[in-house]
């Protein structure tokens, strides 16, 4: 970072004030709390996670160190369930990530329902956008899931959150920011797919293990050997002569 980005020694120093006074607050909500679930600890621990990660930038940018401190998970969890116990609504938000692994099979698939469909515009299948708008709006986003290799497409992570709500909103009243009030209080469950979660390394034999088999086969190899060696020594069979 250039000496003019760099963050001045003031700066650094309300941080660690703001990291101190975020450790204060996060005790007395611990010592205050009403049980294992508390949305005040919950609340007090995101903010001192928050205060740690930013002084812990700060440090780095004006002094080229960083602190031992990792808070593990800050935004990983969901805070308590607050929201009804039978909610009249609710709401589906989901993301998932693609990567366009393949451009070229998009655009083939993008031509391919222009050729179906007279009103599409045709000059849009020649670009990755024009050609994602045209199969995001010809395909379910589940069916685009299901056939992601088939357009061309890499899955990433995904996620689905479930939220309660009072009442069934008024048509077209979140629709110009859909995504921007999203109470995680009222969370009902989530549904995450990530290659963080893949445990197949996790089955792999260490690389002692696989010496073991190798060996065991060898082995095995060794007393086909020896019963072949026996064979020889037997009769032929009267067919055989």
């Amino acid at each position: 970072m250039s000496d003019a980005a760099q963050p001045t020694a003031a700066e650094v120093r309300a941080a660690a004030e703001a990291v101190k006074t975020a450790l204060d607050r996060h005790l007395a909500a611990v010592e205050r709390r009403s049980g294992e679930d508390d949305p005040a600890v919950y609340e007090a621990f995101n903010q001192l996670a928050a205060a740690a990660e930013a002084y812990d930038e700060l440090l780095y940018d004006r002094y080229d160190e960083v602190t031992p401190f990792e808070i593990p998970g800050a935004d990983d969890s969901l805070p308590p369930y607050t929201g009804p116990d039978e909610p009249n609504a609710l709401s589906v938000l989901i993301r998932r990530d693609y990567a366009v692994a393949h451009p070229q099979r998009l655009m083939a698939q993008a031509r391919r329902i222009v050729t179906a469909d007279e009103g599409t515009d045709a000059d849009a299948a020649e670009s990755v956008n024009g050609a994602l708008g045209i199969l995001f709006g010809e395909f379910e986003p589940d069916e685009i899931a299901s056939r992601h290799k088939e357009f061309g497409l890499e899955e990433g992570d995904s996620t689905m959150w479930v939220t309660a709500a009072d009442d069934l909103p008024e048509p077209g009243e979140w629709l110009s920011a859909p995504f921007d009030s999203v109470d995680r209080q009222r969370v009902v469950c989530r549904f995450d797919v990530s290659a963080v979660f893949d445990e197949d390394l996790d089955d792999e034999p260490d690389s002692g293990q696989l010496e073991a088999e190798l060996d065991e086969d060898e082995d095995v190899e060794g007393d086909d050997d020896l019963d072949l060696d026996e064979d020889e020594d037997l009769e032929p069979l009267d067919a055989d002569r």
